[in-house]
């Protein structure tokens, strides 16, 4: 689902970086992999895909030698220097609570004049705009839980509004930013989406003292209900170009 929402608006972004034949392209987070192919298919043969993640079971036989596959952590693994035109990771550094380290292990990857581009979530901006008081109120202690989840591992809900500074702290410049806020009506892709995420993190949500059972049942009728509105979350997206100067930040 996260492929058909958001693939569209992620393969925008990379051509704006002027991807083309013959680049080299690390995928930080291949996930199921609908990118890495879409890479594939934009380097040709004479490019190359490094697709790194920690569990890449939906990438194994490929049977491609555009593609590589690289099982680990960006914050373990021991990566080409200088090698990338482009590197790419989608709603990856949410989940790791050392993203200033993961983000350094990329910027060592790319070659002088490459670009990195990250999207990630803000969660801080979830709010419900339509629906019942009870429904909307349930909502937001759903999304009170979200953060307090996130904090309990060490990790930030809003990191993606975070990206900007970070890029602009590393000298990345020629910076693009985007702040985009998923408005769904209840039944929409987006709505589905955190509905499902909500049912698989129940015990989660719960354990956070955030939200009862009834509050996630409420944010799911909402999800449902076409006549609800709600912008369950926003993604930042950013682009950077990596030229290092002589006592650059690392």
């Amino acid at each position: 689902m996260l492929e058909r929402i958001f693939d569209a608006g992620t393969q925008r972004r990379l051509l704006a970086t002027g991807l083309t034949s013959g680049w080299h392209c690390l995928e930080v987070g291949a996930g199921a992999g609908s990118i890495v192919r879409w890479l594939e298919q934009r380097v040709g043969p004479s490019g190359k895909v490094v697709a790194l993640d920690t569990n890449p079971r939906f990438l194994r036989g490929s049977g491609s030698s555009t593609i590589d596959i690289l099982q680990g952590d960006i914050c373990d693994m021991e990566l080409p220097l200088a090698t990338f035109d482009l590197v790419h990771a989608r709603y990856v550094m949410i989940h790791i609570a050392e993203y200033r380290r993961a983000f350094e292990r990329m910027l060592r990857c790319v070659k002088p004049g490459g670009w990195v581009v990250l999207e990630e979530p803000d969660f801080q901006a979830a709010r419900a705009v339509v629906g019942s008081e009870e429904r909307r109120a349930s909502f937001g202690r759903v999304s009170d839980a979200i953060e307090r989840m996130f904090a309990s591992l060490g990790m930030d809900h809003a990191l993606g509004v975070k990206l900007p500074a970070l890029f602009q702290h590393h000298d990345l410049t020629q910076l693009t930013v985007e702040h985009e806020g998923h408005l769904s009506a209840g039944g929409g892709m987006v709505a589905q989406m955190m509905k499902l995420s909500a049912e698989q993190l129940r015990d989660k949500y719960i354990a956070t003292g955030m939200v009862t059972e009834a509050d996630i049942e409420e944010y799911g009728r909402l999800a449902d209900d076409p006549d609800s509105w709600a912008i369950y979350y926003a993604t930042v997206a950013v682009t950077g170009w990596w030229q290092p100067q002589c006592g650059g930040r690392m």
